[in-house]
């Protein structure tokens, strides 16, 4: 029998809520090996076929069952080129964990966790990534530092292409580093080490580069020399709900807010950076995000509330997200949908109109559908808002780019497949294909896309 899941340890709710360090503090190595024995090795691994960048899931916890951290590290960076990343913020339970065997009677085994071991202690060991022997002569843009270019630009780089990244922002790591906050993934001693893996593979990062603005991919193919463009740019345009007050002050939109708070240092004391903490404060939404934004402003000093048309069983946010913060304090009102946000006479928030909902018959995507209950509407007492509703691409690229079909969602055109566009050497993946996803997603589609520009390039050879 396997047994139960190693728990793993974590900081102190009511200390955690004051502070921006890390909430999951992880395995040691005797938690890892204990917790790794419990894979059962399987003939046909059904947690690889449920990981969409296909990890080598057995071959690395084989090498955890023997203590071998590092040689578990090295069957990681063959798929994978940001799995201490990925050992966080993965939504493991609907992915390689939700196809575990062990998981049909019991706990599956806690493959994040000790993917997440395993990349750690390569790390504190000072294990690099190698750069490849021989380069191929040929040369790949890629647009946008985040996980889908990240992935793209490393596996491109391994093959021996030549690869350089443009980022718009000062700063590399996408969503990495402006979308999720510093309590569930540290930026300077996880992401920044994993970039710098990615450098260490031969891949140049140009940042403060808008691509659309400052070059074009017609530029980058024609005048640059470059033979194939991956677009990787993301999902940053915020959406909103269209209500009255929504233009007020004290209104921010989740990628606002955690931007301010994540790249401007909001949670650090030695900078000033303009945020309205707020003194109680409303996020509107479900999702990974909404509970990023409530979590950071309850960390800041305010009482926080989630704000959702749904019941608890149609959060569309990780279990493990809503325990968190249910554990820190968030307050959740669900079954709850804004109506108007209510400004003094200044502009600023001082309260929003909402209206209790019920739950009607599931809807296109299988959630039942919220529907109001006439006659209760209330006055929430806030002075911020946050609306965390989703994200779509900034339009920018596809418009200063011939032949670059988008859809009606402003979202790029591409075969899922490989991630060819409508131009001819132009790939595409992550949330610029998608609309806003999950950080393994992207990173799949950046795989994908590079599989495909190495075929499309070496198709043209011949």
């Amino acid at each position: 029998m396997a047994g139960s899941r190693v728990p793993v340890r974590e900081q102190d709710p009511k200390v955690r809520a004051h502070n921006f360090e890390e909430v999951c503090l992880g395995y040691d190595e005797a938690e890892a090996v204990q917790e790794a024995q419990r894979c059962l090795g399987c003939k046909k691994p059904m947690c690889v076929a449920g990981c969409p960048v296909g990890i080598d899931i057995p071959g690395f916890i084989a090498r955890l069952k023997e203590g071998d951290a590092v040689g578990a590290s090295r069957v990681l960076a063959r798929d994978s080129a940001l799995p201490a990343v990925c050992g966080r913020v993965c939504p493991q339970e609907t992915q390689c964990e939700g196809r575990c065997v062990l998981g049909v009677k019991g706990e599956p085994v806690a493959i994040g966790k000790l993917e997440r071991y395993a990349a750690d202690t390569a790390r504190r060991m000072g294990v690099q990534a190698e750069p490849p022997q021989e380069k191929n002569g040929m040369r790949v843009a890629v647009i946008g530092a985040g996980p889908a270019g990240l992935t793209c630009a490393g596996d491109l780089a391994r093959m021996g292409y030549e690869v350089k990244i443009f980022e718009a922002l000062h700063q590399a790591g996408g969503v990495l580093v402006y979308g999720i906050p510093e309590f569930r993934l540290p930026k300077r001693e996880v992401v920044e080490a994993e970039i710098e893996n990615v450098r260490r593979l031969g891949v140049q990062i140009e940042t403060n580069v808008v691509v659309g603005r400052s070059v074009t991919i017609d530029g980058l193919l024609d005048e640059e020399g470059y033979d194939a463009v991956f677009i990787g740019s993301g999902a940053g345009l915020p959406k909103f709900m269209g209500i009255p007050g929504e233009n007020g002050n004290g209104v921010f939109s989740a990628n606002e807010y955690l931007t301010r708070a994540n790249l401007m240092k909001a949670f650090s004391d030695e900078y000033d950076t303009p945020i309205v903490t707020g003194r109680r404060v409303a996020v509107v939404g479900g999702g990974n995000v909404a509970m990023d934004a409530a979590r950071t402003a309850l960390r800041l000093g305010a009482q926080t509330h989630i704000v959702y048309r749904r019941g608890e069983q149609e959060l569309p946010a990780r279990a493990e997200e809503v325990h968190h913060a249910k554990e820190e304090g968030v307050v959740f009102d669900l079954l709850t949908n804004p109506r108007e946000i209510l400004l003094d006479e200044n502009g600023w928030v001082r309260g929003m109109v909402c209206v209790r909902m019920g739950l009607g018959e599931p809807d296109a995507s299988g959630r039942r559908r919220p529907v109001e209950i006439e006659g209760s509407e209330f006055t929430m007492e806030v002075d911020t808002v946050i609306m965390a509703l989703g994200t779509s691409p900034n339009p920018l690229i596809a418009s200063t780019t011939r032949g670059l079909e988008t859809n009606r969602w402003r979202c790029i055109v591409a075969d899922e497949r490989d991630g060819r566009t409508t131009k001819e050497g132009v790939y595409a993946g992550g949330d610029a294909v998608t609309g806003a996803a999950t950080v393994i997603l992207a990173m799949g589609a950046g795989k994908a896309a590079a599989k495909g520009i190495d075929a499309y390039l070496k198709g043209r050879k011949k």
